[in-house]
């Protein structure tokens, strides 16, 4: 007698298609930079496309491999023309922003190299930028 194994569906959850984000995610096409050291303690750059950011997130694409592994601490800066844009959150408008590296998605021929990157900042110090943005505007 065989017997077949089917692995059930699992529930779905009623939430499952809400929108559970912290902060609105708004797409974008910035230069930035990223600074990290690597296991040898030696400083490395790499020049990269901001695609999409958030009050505590940021996606970015590299033209040129590099290495980076998930967890690194990584400075991300976006270029000194590129701070103006009124579509970027405070958290990012003042320079480096300490940032952990918590995806990497591996470049192909058509796809280049993505890192998304958790921003190490305060979210009470955000929320306060954010308050102090819609006070003024």
């Amino acid at each position: 007698m065989k017997q077949i194994w089917t692995k059930p569906e699992p529930p779905k959850r009623p939430d499952h298609d809400k929108n559970t984000r912290t902060s609105q995610r708004r797409e974008v096409m910035l230069p930035a930079r990223l600074t990290w050291k690597d296991q040898q303690g030696t400083t490395r750059f790499a020049t990269v496309v901001t695609r999409n950011v958030s009050e505590f997130g940021v996606y970015v694409e590299c033209q040129n491999a590099v290495s980076i592994p998930l967890y690194r601490l990584v400075q991300f800066q976006l270029e000194r023309d590129a701070r103006e844009s009124d579509t970027i959150p405070a958290s990012i408008r003042h320079g480096r922003v300490l940032s952990a590296v918590y995806r990497v998605s591996p470049g192909s021929k058509s796809m280049p190299q993505g890192f998304a990157l958790r921003l190490m900042v305060d979210p009470r110090r955000s929320a306060a930028a954010v308050e102090q943005t819609r006070a003024t505007a």
